[in-house]
């Protein structure tokens, strides 16, 4: 009979934990840089900028675990595009700022109707065996998706807390590195901020931990790559390919 898991000693010292959404809990970061690419992409070339959107690097560097808004504004003053902000009603397109988040949002939402979301597998077994522990978790991200792919991927109720990019929007939260999403999410779960974990994998969302006072970050590398001196170096006490490395087979 296979043994029942039980938590690795960090989670064993803390009272909660909060959890990003995109490529921690669901399978959605090569998603939304796909859909980053699609908008991105076109703009470039009617600059003259031959160089396509990255959905590796650029995506990590630029864009993961930030707003849509904050995320088009970075990479493109990374590659010296001075687009107007426009404001949130503008047509998608690469006229402003919010243009291009606008098309990126189409692009995503069209992929996840069409063909839906997955979970990482060690993700859900790490919230099983939260669950049976009684420990409460929250789920946070700056999309204004998080809660539709939670419910969408059949686990929203494995959850106490939702945070999502419209609760962000409407409370007037700062995006990534800044904790307030974090920091809002705990207060929710009723748990101080010392006794919970973050586990996030884009580097914003850890030093965001860090700077929170989190009692525990935990850095989720999947590439098993030199983003885990990053993540460590922004901040992660532990890092980890895959969130299910977080459990352990029962002793004895």
């Amino acid at each position: 009979m296979t043994a029942a898991p039980r938590l690795a000693a960090c989670l064993r010292s803390v009272r909660a934990v909060v959890f990003d959404t995109d490529g921690v809990i669901t399978d959605s970061a090569r998603v939304h840089a796909a859909a980053w690419k699609g908008a991105f992409d076109p703009c470039l070339a009617a600059a003259g900028d031959r160089r396509p959107f990255d959905p590796a690097d650029d995506y990590r560097l630029y864009v993961d675990g930030r707003s849509r808004l904050d995320g088009a504004a970075a990479f493109l003053a990374s590659r010296g595009l001075d687009l107007p902000l426009g404001d949130p009603g503008d047509a998608p397109g690469c006229a402003t700022v919010w243009a291009v988040a606008a098309r990126k949002d189409e692009l995503f939402t069209a992929r996840l109707r069409t063909h839906g979301i997955a979970t990482w597998p060690g993700t859900v077994r790490l919230l099983r065996a939260l669950r049976d522990a009684r420990m409460p978790c929250a789920a946070v991200s700056a999309s204004r998706h998080a809660a539709e792919l939670l419910s969408v991927a059949g686990v929203r109720d494995l959850f106490q807390a939702v945070l999502d990019g419209n609760e962000a929007r409407r409370l007037g939260l700062p995006g990534k590195p800044d904790p307030a999403l974090f920091v809002t999410a705990a207060r929710r779960l009723g748990v101080p901020i010392a006794d919970t974990a973050v586990v996030e994998d884009a580097l914003p969302g850890v030093e965001a931990g860090r700077r929170g006072g989190f009692g525990l970050v935990v850095g989720v590398d999947r590439t098993a790559g030199p983003g885990a001196a990053a993540l460590r170096r922004r901040g992660a006490d532990v890092v980890v390919t895959d969130p299910g490395e977080l459990l352990a087979p029962e002793e004895g």
